[in-house]
């Protein structure tokens, strides 16, 4: 997962959590499947990318989805 001593992966992989957890939230509350479903994957997805200019490229490309997409 994380290698020793790589604080930058670290500290995204907490911001992109937080945010997913919000999303998470608001999905539930609001009984919207598109915020319920990016903030599931927001929470996830840093355990399987190490690399830190990919884990924010995906982390914002997957902030961005709610916006556009509308359900």
């Amino acid at each position: 997962m994380f290698q020793l001593g790589n604080t930058a992966a670290l500290i995204w992989s907490i911001i992109f959590g937080s945010i997913g957890t919000s999303f998470a939230i608001y999905g539930k509350r609001q009984k919207a499947i598109v915020p319920l479903c990016i903030g599931v994957a927001l929470c996830i997805f840093p355990y399987f990318i190490e690399n830190v200019y990919v884990l924010v490229f995906v982390g914002v490309v997957l902030m961005a989805i709610p916006y556009f997409v509308r359900v």
